[in-house]
């Protein structure tokens, strides 16, 4: 179920963006100014920066770094695209894609929609229920199914669940005033709510603060929302994480209205990684990030320290060692952990802290191909009559399944079916199963919702499946801070700020969206990426033109907020 906001009955209003709270800066402001990012000395020109991961976060860093004439040095352990990760199904039409990662972002994505529109890419509505775009939606819970085509089709109860959290969300956070303050861009106001929120709710999870609503006093209605949800679907897999993620989302708008990328988000690394821009300072016109490297990024990086002059060497898969002035780490920050050795020097220890401290959601995904959207055909009773309903819908279910997607590109094409997204425990119970193993699972679910219709005849190739925790690179989906872990995201994401770091623990930065307030959304991938290019360009002497201040000139305006360490 959507929370109703603003942006649903008044058009008047200003869009919104993912503007805040933590550190409300426009960086769609930033990046569509003419004048554009910043710019380095000339002497600096051509310096080689390593990049170390090729997702979003750090083709974006090297895109922008390149285009202020320094020479990015991407290294990737698998493939470009990180988390957005497109896949095709075998002996299928290559048009017959799966998203295992990102699959729909939010309009309020404003800075990772620039991005979109630069390489030419296109969106569409994505289904999520009851969206305005979505046929028709089942919600199946303790084994009773409502069809619904609107929200107002559910059920009494449902509509309680949906006023309950709409109450407790302005009965303990303010949300009216926070979202008009994002949406205004009104830094004060969004700073004076926020301040008093993070002192008073970074010790409370997100079930702690619905059970101390009085609008939540049932637990029928706190049940039937963690089914259920809002948005995208159920929310009980977030129940331990701390209430302030929650509320950056549904203050941001980041789960409602969301578009999926027409033929795949990977497409969007992988054409920035092509791209030849317009405007380019010292390379050759026609340079590209691809050109830079002759096609390939260098493979994985199996070692960092730092060396003399406070240089970062880098050491990959292939045994060779380069030592650069700066580097920006934008993969997971558990494969500092793990997957790379790593001496202490790299960062001060309370920085250490906070990335051993960081807490990963699990999240598996699983797709049929699947010969036309029959899904469309309409249902009919015992004595043949048509119900005017669909026979299969998006669906919210407690069964094993949890949520399926319908996806299509038109009534005569072959289509996919998402037939399960899960988090965490319910996540966990499917890394046991192979593709085909987890597809009997869920099958045989969906066959108790829909036992009229049989989906086995229609897929017309082999199932494709992801769980993050278990990929050897990511160990996860995405950051979701647990209570008590404000303190140590502050110390992440204003990492880039370097002259607050003891002289030998600059030059490396961190990007990526598990170092930014907003995880598991790619918006939080660009902000950081930004964060990353203006700190190194700041690092090597550059700086912003006066008529466009970067995320680091605006910083002390603007600074999270800062809880006391004792």
């Amino acid at each position: 179920m959507t929370v109703p906001t603003a942006a649903q009955h008044a058009d008047a209003q200003p869009p919104i963006t993912m503007f805040g709270p933590d550190f409300p800066y426009a960086y769609d402001d930033f990046l569509a100014h003419p004048a554009g990012l910043g710019q380095v000395p000339a002497t600096e020109h051509g310096k080689e920066v390593a990049v170390i991961g090729g997702g979003l976060s750090g083709i974006i860093t090297a895109y922008e770094l390149m285009k202020m004439g320094l020479k990015p040095v991407v290294y990737e352990a698998d493939q470009i695209g990180g988390r957005l990760r497109t896949v095709g199904f075998e002996g299928c039409d290559p048009g017959l894609t799966a998203e295992m990662g990102a699959m729909r972002f939010p309009p309020s994505s404003t800075a990772l929609q620039h991005y979109i529109d630069l390489v030419g890419l296109k969106t569409k509505p994505f289904p999520n229920p009851l969206a305005p775009d979505t046929p028709s939606t089942v919600v199946d819970l303790k084994g009773e199914s409502h069809y619904a085509r609107t929200v107002e089709d559910l059920p009494e109860v449902y509509h309680q669940v949906m006023d309950a959290w709409n109450a407790c969300l302005e009965e303990g956070a303010d949300f009216s005033d926070m979202n008009r303050a994002i949406r205004e861009r009104d830094v004060p106001r969004i700073r004076e709510i926020w301040a008093r929120l993070v002192e008073k709710l970074d010790n409370q999870t997100f079930y702690g603060y619905l059970c101390d609503s009085t609008a939540f006093k049932s637990f029928r209605h706190r049940e039937i929302f963690g089914q259920v949800g809002f948005g995208t679907g159920g929310w009980d897999t977030d129940f331990p994480n701390s209430i302030l993620e929650i509320l950056r989302v549904v203050y941001t708008e980041a789960d409602d209205h969301h578009r999926g990328i027409v033929g795949g988000s990977q497409q969007l690394p992988l054409r920035l990684w092509e791209r030849e821009p317009e405007k380019i300072i010292h390379w050759a016109p026609g340079t590209s990030l691809s050109s830079l490297h002759d096609g390939t990024p260098r493979p994985a990086v199996t070692r960092l320290h730092r060396t003399a002059g406070n240089r970062i060497t880098v050491t990959d898969a292939s045994g060779d060692i380069r030592t650069y002035e700066a580097a920006v780490f934008t993969a997971q920050s558990w494969m500092l952990l793990s997957k790379i050795a790593c001496d202490d020097a790299l960062f001060p220890i309370d920085h250490w802290t906070a990335m051993e401290r960081t807490h990963y959601m699990e999240s598996s995904k699983l797709f049929v191909p699947v010969d036309r959207p029959f899904w469309l055909d309409k249902a009919v009773d015992d004595e043949g009559n048509e119900t005017g309903r669909d026979v299969m819908s998006m669906t919210l279910t407690d069964r094993m399944t949890r949520g399926t997607y319908l996806l299509d590109d038109g009534p005569d094409k072959p289509a996919v079916i998402c037939l399960s997204y899960t988090w965490c425990d319910d996540s966990l119970k499917w890394l046991p199963l192979n593709a085909n193993d987890r597809m009997e699972v869920m099958l045989k679910s969906l066959s108790e919702i829909y036992p009229k219709v049989d989906i086995r005849k229609h897929i017309i190739g082999n199932p494709v499946t992801v769980s993050w925790e278990n990929e050897p690179y990511f160990m996860g989906a995405f950051k979701a801070n647990l209570p008590g872990h404000y303190r140590y995201q502050r110390r992440l994401f204003t990492h880039f700020m370097q002259d607050r770091l003891p002289e030998d623990k600059r030059g490396l930065f961190l990007a990526g969206d598990d170092i930014s307030w907003t995880a598991g959304w790619a918006e939080g991938a660009v902000q950081t990426a930004l964060n990353a290019v203006w700190g190194v360009m700041t690092h090597f002497g550059g700086s912003t033109d006066a008529s466009n201040p970067g995320p680091g000139d605006v910083y002390d305006e603007i600074a999270p907020v800062e809880l006391p360490e004792d």
